[in-house]
C-alpha cells in the first residue's frame, strides 16, 4: 500500500491506502468519528467527545480534499470535493449499518 498525504480545511493526516480516492475515504471517516458514534469509538461516551473536542478542537474540512503521495501542499496533489467523498463515505456506512444488522437477526 502507498502512503497519502491527506489534506482538507484543518485536518492533515497521513495514511496508508490502495488509492488515493480510499486514503480520502479514510480522512474523512476519522473527521467525522468526531461527532457520529461508529463502531470504533463505541467506548467513548458523548461527554468524553465533547470533552476532548474542548481540548484538542475539532478538526475541519474544506471544501476540497486534496491527496498526494509527495507531502503535504503539493500544486501536483490531486483535488476532490469534500461533499462527494463524505456522500461515498455515508454509502459505506449505511451499507456497513444494514450488513451488521442483517448479521445480528440472522445469529
Amino acid at each position: 500500500m502507498a502512503k497519502f498525504y491527506v489534506q482538507s480545511g484543518t485536518v492533515r493526516i497521513i495514511v496508508q491506502a490502495e488509492s488515493s480516492r480510499k486514503a480520502a475515504l479514510w480522512a474523512v471517516h476519522q473527521t467525522m468519528q468526531q461527532v457520529l458514534p461508529t463502531a470504533d469509538d463505541a467506548d467513548q461516551t458523548p461527554t468524553s467527545k465533547s470533552e476532548k473536542a474542548n481540548t484538542q478542537g475539532f478538526a475541519v474540512l474544506a471544501s476540497k480534499v486534496t491527496v498526494s503521495e509527495r507531502g503535504f501542499d503539493r500544486n501536483d496533489a490531486s483535488t476532490m470535493s469534500t461533499i462527494e467523498v463524505v456522500a461515498e463515505w455515508n454509502q459505506m456506512v449505511t451499507t456497513l449499518d444494514r450488513l451488521e444488522r442483517m448479521l445480528y437477526q440472522a445469529a
